[in-house]
């Protein structure tokens, strides 16, 4: 086994996230430290692509504040993500839907999968 593999696997953290894909909303709730003070902040937004794998695993996330489109990236492994919603599951059929970026208005809408429970 490659040495990376090894070193990645013991330092892993096992942390239980929701399982989402690119054109699902979600909303992150996100550790924020101000001095001495923290709080939790909600991210809500598409999720753009999920890369990697392990410790180096990331995924983007875009909003719409106002008229601009806001990207962020997290980190899927980091102790400042208190939780992950799934908020709608979408209808894509790419991994990476960087296309989103150039529509506006209703041609930037996503469909909703049908989810039976």
């Amino acid at each position: 086994m490659d040495l990376m593999k090894v070193v990645n696997n013991l330092f892993a953290d096992k942390k239980e996230t929701a399982a989402f894909k690119a054109g699902d909303t979600i909303t992150v709730h996100y550790k924020i430290i101000e001095g001495t003070k923290e709080r939790v902040q909600q991210y809500r937004g598409v999720v753009l692509q999920k890369r990697g794998t392990g410790q180096t695993a990331t995924f983007t996330v875009r909003k719409m504040s106002g008229d601009i489109g806001v990207e962020r990236i997290f980190p899927a492994n980091s102790p400042f993500i208190d939780k992950i919603e799934v908020n709608k599951f979408g209808k894509v059929r790419r991994a990476k839907i960087f296309y989103l970026r150039n529509l506006t208005g209703k041609k930037a809408r996503i469909q909703e999968k049908k989810v039976v429970q």
